[in-house]
């Protein structure tokens, strides 16, 4: 059997477009990618409007808890997406970096919000696609 493709998402707090990106991998992918994300500086709580705009799709983030940046979350990723996170992630040979630039949810309310959430959706659907069919 196939290992399970693992994908890392990073951004700086880990609040909102890494919260949404691996929500919506995880609910796209229906078990067959394992998805982490993590913060290079974590901050307390979920973003609420990234909560909000996922909420309207039926997705609940309001539980999840920012993380810290591991050296182990990167070697244990087949794919690592950074957000914004600058020279924060380290880089290991034979690992697959792609830097999403999306505009920062933070300080935005939900209408601001809702486009980036369909972004990232758009982006989440392009590498499950690559990833289920390589």
């Amino acid at each position: 059997m196939m290992r399970k493709p693992e994908v890392l998402f990073v951004c700086v707090h880990n609040v909102g477009r890494s919260q949404m990106a691996a929500a919506l991998l995880r609910h796209h992918a229906l078990g067959r990618v394992a998805v982490r994300s993590a913060g290079s500086a974590p901050a307390d709580q979920v973003n609420p409007a990234a909560a909000e705009a996922l909420a309207e799709w039926g997705l609940d983030i309001t539980a999840q808890i920012p993380a810290r940046l591991s050296t182990e979350d990167v070697e244990a990723a087949d794919v690592v997406i950074t957000m914004g996170c600058g020279d924060a992630c380290p880089v290991f040979p034979g690992k697959r970096y792609l830097d999403w630039a999306l505009e920062d949810p933070a300080g935005q309310g939900l209408a601001a919000v809702r486009p980036i959430r369909d972004e990232i959706d758009r982006r989440v659907r392009g590498l499950l696609a690559e990833l289920l069919d390589g």
